[in-house]
């Protein structure tokens, strides 16, 4: 349940940041973390990915990293290119993992349905910007109970670097068909929140994915989860 700081906090971000924007009209949307409760599981799958190659890492290093593709992760977590033989192997035996072991327990994140719904309710334009493949995308998709709600969605296949680089969320910037000005994206990661800042489009971040106020410094407005936002949505950068 939010408190009463926390509701504080997002209203001021909010007043500060976004009051010369004008009237939004499409949401981008990260899917781990914000729709889905899927970033710890994403952070084993890595891990035991990493352990059946040889590979030993901390938990708490991997779970830092997720909200990047495997394009950053393996050169820091293995020291090798997600391109060569091995970054293709551990890839595949992350993901064939993550299907197979974490996927089919994997829940929404809390409000997450309700928030997409009431976001169509307004005829705000909804594209997904995710940096998962566009085949796991549409499993993620579905696990959070949001696949029919999303008509619109970029993924990693549209991108030549995953976030914190731009380029995913310039993808969907193209994707909506809108300009930047008019676009907010929803987020969870301080990749989400520098990829979003790098391609000029404001961002409100949730603290569902696991990271703390500082770590999501940077985002017009903070709550805790899709439901905290749309109890708060008046006063939000997404109201009317």
């Amino acid at each position: 349940m939010s408190s009463r700081s926390d509701v504080t906090l997002g209203r001021r971000f909010s007043r500060l940041r976004f009051d010369h924007v004008g009237r939004i009209t499409g949401v981008l949307l990260d899917v781990d973390g914000t729709l889905l409760d899927s970033n710890e599981a994403h952070a084993m799958a890595y891990l035991e990915a990493l352990r059946a190659h040889g590979i030993e890492q901390s938990f708490e290093r991997v779970r830092r990293m997720i909200g990047m593709g495997s394009d950053r992760i393996l050169p820091i977590l293995a020291g090798v290119d997600a391109d060569s033989d091995l970054g293709r192997r551990i890839t595949e035996t992350k993901r064939a993992v993550f299907r197979e072991r974490y996927l089919p327990g994997l829940k929404p994140v809390r409000g997450a349905r309700e928030l997409l719904e009431e976001l169509r309710a307004r005829s705000l334009k909804l594209v997904v910007a995710s940096s998962a493949g566009a085949e796991e995308l549409h499993m993620l998709l579905k696990a959070a109970s949001v696949d029919d709600l999303i008509e619109h969605a970029t993924s990693a296949d549209d991108a030549e670097e995953s976030k914190p680089a731009p380029d995913i969320v310039e993808a969907a910037v193209r994707q909506s068909g809108l300009p930047k000005e008019k676009l907010v994206m929803i987020g969870d990661t301080p990749y989400d929140i520098e990829a979003a800042r790098k391609a000029g489009v404001g961002i409100i971040a949730l603290r569902s994915g696991g990271w703390d106020d500082r770590d999501l410094a940077g985002a017009m407005a903070i709550y805790n989860d899709p439901l905290d936002l749309l109890a708060h949505i008046e006063s939000s950068p997404l109201a009317d």
